[in-house]
């Protein structure tokens, strides 16, 4: 019998539905993404008005992608954590849940990017470099748990990108991330502005550097002393190596041969070639995707969901809620040797 799970991701500004089939194929993945003027961050309140204007079209559109009706879902899946826009997406998962009779099922977030992951390039055990707005780890699997052996100190890498972006007023469309890797492979490379560079063992820091550019950024463009693409391109440069460095170290304590990039970050293919140029000179691996796979989407949480359901775990209606605090190494991985 196949199983098919639905996966609710609105933990920030994406908001996503996925259907999956317990045989791996991805039947549906809409999402729609909150965009705010250049120079702003999204807030909690305003993302969440968001989301509820446009969920019931998006779980229109999963279910019309997938060609399915209510009654062919076996179990809802939605994001209990880390969330930073909390409630909403718990709040319409519990309700359809309940109006379709199904199991319910809350999914820790950075494990559905992990196994979105594994299944999307096939990697078998793979350290995994996970880098997005929110968390920054590197985690390898060690008797049921995703253990983390590195991390960032302070602010996550994407956020630190996102922060970035808003110093020098790029657009947030598609994302600020993106449009940084635009303006960086504009730039010569003649000019480079030297960072602070903080890497702890295999934990990395990233404050120090933002604040060095938010305090300099302006003036060293007003100056025409450098341009916004050679500061986009020093930033890169800077913080992917740092990140590579880390990876690295862990590959080297785990003696892995895989390295997966997961995360929406992840998707830079800057980051892609340095943590790739790595691993070729390791004999080792490098597995990644694209946008669809690595920024939020809800077939990744239906996909951990459905591993999850297979082992014959749900969750008991009055415990769907949501955290901010759910750490990658405290959900017991039972469908992995």
């Amino acid at each position: 019998m196949v199983l098919i799970a639905m996966g609710f991701e609105g933990s920030a500004n994406k908001l996503g539905v996925g259907i999956v089939r317990d045989d791996g194929q991805v039947l549906a993945n809409p999402r729609v993404t909150f965009v705010t003027p250049p120079g702003e961050g999204f807030q909690p309140s305003e993302t969440a008005r968001h989301h509820q204007q446009h969920v019931l079209d998006v779980l229109a559109d999963a279910l019309a992608e997938a060609k399915l009706s209510p009654k062919d879902i076996d179990v809802v899946c939605y994001t209990k954590g880390p969330a930073w826009v909390r409630l909403f997406v718990a709040l319409v998962a519990r309700t359809v849940a309940q109006l379709w009779r199904k199991p319910i099922l809350g999914v820790n977030h950075c494990i559905g990017h992990i196994e979105m992951g594994r299944l999307i390039t096939g990697a078998v055990n793979p350290t995994v470099l996970y880098v997005s707005g929110g968390n920054t780890q590197v985690i390898a699997y060690s008797q049921r748990r995703y253990r983390i052996f590195g991390e960032t100190l302070d602010i996550a890498v994407g956020n630190c990108l996102d922060r970035f972006a808003r110093c020098i007023r790029l657009s947030n469309d598609p994302s600020p991330g993106y449009n940084i890797e635009q303006l960086a492979k504009q730039a010569s490379g003649d000019k480079f502005v030297k960072l602070p560079y903080t890497v702890k063992g295999m934990d990395v820091s990233f404050s120090g550097l933002l604040s060095f550019l938010e305090e300099r950024a302006p003036s060293l463009i007003d100056s025409g002393e450098f341009s916004q693409a050679d500061l986009c391109y020093s930033l890169q440069e800077t913080i992917f190596a740092m990140l590579t460095e880390m990876t690295e170290r862990a590959m080297a304590h785990c003696g892995s041969q895989e390295v997966l990039l997961v995360g929406g970050v992840a998707c830079n293919l800057r980051l892609q070639q340095m943590v790739g140029q790595m691993a070729d000179e390791r004999g080792a691996k490098l597995y990644a995707t694209d946008h669809r796979f690595c920024i939020d989407n809800g077939a990744m949480i239906a996909q951990a969901g459905i591993e999850m359901f297979r082992c014959g775990l749900t969750t008991p209606m009055s415990d769907t809620g949501c955290t901010q605090r759910y750490r990658t190494d405290e959900v017991e991985i039972l469908w992995r040797d």
